[in-house]
């Protein structure tokens, strides 16, 4: 698969980080630092990649390896050595320096001063974690030498909760540096890069998750299932492989957390259900668990939107695509491996559309909010869902103006996610009494139905996979 797809938020961003830099800045400072972050196999590192290419200036790309700090000193006195950096020649002759402070300054003094050039270091949370010194030494540096440099200094991170720490008060890099977050691409960007309708490409979203290196491996023009069946056939396929690896990095030591994780994405949403399914642990054991997850943005808490104050937390996997590895292909490896990928699709296939109509609620409530200003009533500030301990009522949609709890609501609403089955009139009823039971809702709160496949009921606003996609064009 050709090309590059999306991210134009972000080259743009870079771009205009560029600018400084190539213009001379103010004060005598045109170095700019930008800390990327976001999840791994996200597309950060092509991103920059991209970038570089398009730029076209002389820089160094450095990609820490975490081994230990004398490593990753040598790999980067190597990759100096080799970039296109035009004054370099001086590091061949240098063994590796021992500290970062000496590594930096000698990066330094290869940096053009007349021309634009840009530095990066990826995985930086490994240098962190490596050597308590590289904070203090990277702000050394930036402030006495790279900020005076026609330089972009580009800081890439996987660890997201790490570096977001990178830039808050108390690090010695506090403000010294622009925070972007790379996102996954987007469920538009999916349809784009696979050629397939809105409504297929809401499907490749919720298993890939929007990953370039899983929808790298997607058959151009092919549906869900051969796709499946294809990555199912080998072990070592992205699809398969990918889950793990953001695992072992992500919980290298917390077991207890990743098996609170595997809980919530075997469907478990409630405190006591996911401790119960986690093997019985005790209360304490869970929270912790289950903050260090939201902090770390894996899971999401969410509670009931409406007038009302409620304490009825559920959590769900934030990732699209860990949500589905979690529930389908990380059981389902051994099986794979002994050559019955088959088996595991059929298992995904007598699921599917249950587990489909719970996982793309999120991405439609992101959707709606998107398309707040055109298509929802207006002070409509916030969406999400309604529900009580018994699920009784429970409401997929809610807009309102503030959350968690609303001064006011602006509608409700149901989500019909199948194929060959509208939106008909007996959902519109049980959408109206389950309005009645919402707090600050009346007869008059307007209602919307979001269907895969159309609506022959009267009088309710319709939204269909077409006008969704259109959110993130």
């Amino acid at each position: 698969m050709n090309g590059f797809i999306g991210r134009r938020t972000e080259l743009g961003l870079l771009e205009d980080l560029l600018q400084p830099v190539a213009t001379g800045g103010r004060g005598g400072r045109p170095g700019r630092a930008v800390l990327i972050r976001g999840r791994r196999r996200v597309g950060k590192s092509r991103l920059v990649e991209e970038f570089l290419e398009q730029a076209e200036l002389p820089h160094v790309f450095f990609t820490a390896v975490g081994g230990s700090r004398e490593e990753d000193l040598a790999g980067f006195t190597t990759e100096v050595a080799a970039s296109s950096l035009p004054d370099v020649s001086r590091f061949a002759d240098f063994t590796a320096p021992k500290t970062w402070d000496a590594a930096l300054s000698l990066l330094a003094s290869a940096l053009p001063t007349g021309t634009p050039s840009v530095v990066v270091l990826d995985e930086m949370p490994y240098l962190v974690r490596e050597d308590p010194t590289f904070e203090g030494a990277l702000q050394k540096a930036f402030d006495r030498t790279l900020s005076k440099l026609p330089v972009l200094l580009i800081l890439i991170g996987s660890d997201i909760a790490m570096m977001e720490k990178l830039n808050t008060y108390g690090r010695p890099f506090y403000q010294r540096g622009t925070e972007m977050v790379v996102p996954p691409l987007t469920p538009y960007d999916v349809a784009t890069m696979l050629d397939l309708s809105p409504a297929d490409a809401f499907d490749a979203y919720l298993v890939t998750g929007g990953l370039p290196l899983l929808l790298e491996e997607w058959p151009h023009g092919a549906d869900l299932w051969d796709y499946l069946r294809q990555s199912l056939s080998r072990p070592t396929s992205a699809l398969l492989v990918s889950g793990e690896r953001s695992l072992a990095a992500e919980f290298p030591t917390e077991a207890q957390a990743r098996t609170v994780l595997g809980s919530i994405g075997h469907g478990e949403r409630t405190f006591t259900l996911i401790g119960r399914a986690a093997g019985d642990l005790n209360p304490g054991s869970v929270k912790r668990s289950l903050e260090l997850l939201t902090n770390r943005r894996m899971v999401a808490a969410d509670l009931p939107l409406s007038t009302r104050p409620s304490r009825e937390t559920r959590y769900r996997i934030d990732d699209p695509y860990l949500r589905f590895w979690l529930s389908f292909i990380g059981p389902g490896i051994p099986t794979v491996e002994r050559g019955r990928g088959d088996r595991v699709l059929d298992a995904i296939r007598t699921s599917w559309t249950s587990w489909r109509g719970r996982a793309i609620e999120p991405v439609i409530r992101e959707a709606l909010w998107r398309l707040a200003d055109d298509h929802l009533p207006e002070g409509t500030h916030t969406i999400g869902g309604y529900w009580t301990r018994t699920n009784d009522p429970e409401i997929d949609l809610i807009g309102a103006d503030r959350s968690p709890i609303a001064k006011k609501i602006t509608f409700a609403g149901s989500i019909k996610w199948l194929e060959s089955k509208p939106f008909d009139h007996r959902d519109l009823a049980r959408l109206i009494t389950h309005r009645s039971q919402l707090p600050g809702a009346d007869d008059d709160t307007p209602l919307i139905a979001v269907t895969r496949s159309g609506c022959t009921a009267d009088g309710i606003h319709t939204l269909t996979p077409e006008e969704l996609l259109d959110a993130w064009a």
